[in-house]
Parts: structure tokens; C-alpha cells; sequence
């Protein structure tokens, strides 16, 4: 990923910033400019809403495969979260074996190193998430 992108998703990355539309009420993650159920009548109305970086995981899948970026991470477990906000977020979950995680297990962000860019070596840190204790 390139770092203007990154620079411009840094809100929502290292924030949990979506946005909620006033019409409907639905929250969107990444945030949108426009509800797509209310089309022009949510237009310059999107409000700004902090998830609570609480959720259950709704899906997930554990990957052997040696991608760049996680070789030494694997196997590692990326997951489809389910939030109580309404938005389901994709993310890796991390500081479990992945043996153990489960559909329904409740999950929370925390704030972590994502990626290394390029030659210029830029640290790119994001969300992931932890099973919450239980």
C-alpha cells in the first residue's frame, strides 16, 4: 500500500472511525461519504461514529501460506468481526492459538504493527484482534 492512501485511511486505521448515517441510522466501517440504502438524502449528512472495537467473530479462516508480509507469522487467523455497532470488519487475530478460536468467540481491537512498506521501510500500524477474557 501506498502511503498517501494509508496517510488519507488513518482515521478509520488507527481510530475505528466509521460513519453513521442520520436517515437510516446505519454504520458503515471503512466510513462512506454517502448511505447507500438512502442514496441522496444522507449527501453532506454522514456523521462520524467511534466503533467500539468490541466484537464476535462471525467468520474466519486460518492461512498456512507463505504471503509476503507474514511469513513469519503463520499459520495466522484472519477473521470476519462481527461488531455491535453494525459493521463486520476483517481483520487478523493475534495472541491466540488459532486451535482455539471459534465462531462466536468475543473479540477487541488493539493497535498494532500491520506492514513494512517498501525500500523506505515505513512502519504501517493498524488494528487487529485479541480474545477478550473470558
Amino acid at each position: 500500500m501506498v502511503v498517501p492512501r494509508f496517510w488519507r485511511e488513518r482515521k478509520s486505521r488507527y481510530s475505528l472511525i466509521g460513519t453513521k448515517c442520520p436517515v437510516c441510522g446505519t454504520v458503515y466501517f471503512p466510513p462512506r461519504s454517502v448511505c447507500p440504502k438512502c442514496g441522496r438524502k444522507s449527501v453532506g449528512k454522514m456523521e462520524e461514529v467511534q466503533l467500539s472495537g468490541k466484537g464476535k467473530v462471525y467468520s474466519y479462516t486460518i492461512v498456512h501460506q507463505n504471503v509476503i508480509g507474514y511469513k513469519y507469522q503463520k499459520p495466522y487467523v484472519m477473521a470476519i468481526i462481527e461488531t455491535p455497532e453494525g459493521p463486520k470488519l476483517t481483520g487478523q487475530i493475534v495472541d491466540v492459538d488459532p486451535e482455539k478460536v471459534h465462531i462466536g468467540m468475543p473479540v477487541h481491537a488493539v493497535f498494532r504493527r500491520i506492514a513494512e512498506d517498501g525500500k523506505a521501510g515505513i512502519i504501517q500500524y493498524g488494528y487487529k484482534f485479541v480474545p477478550d477474557e473470558e
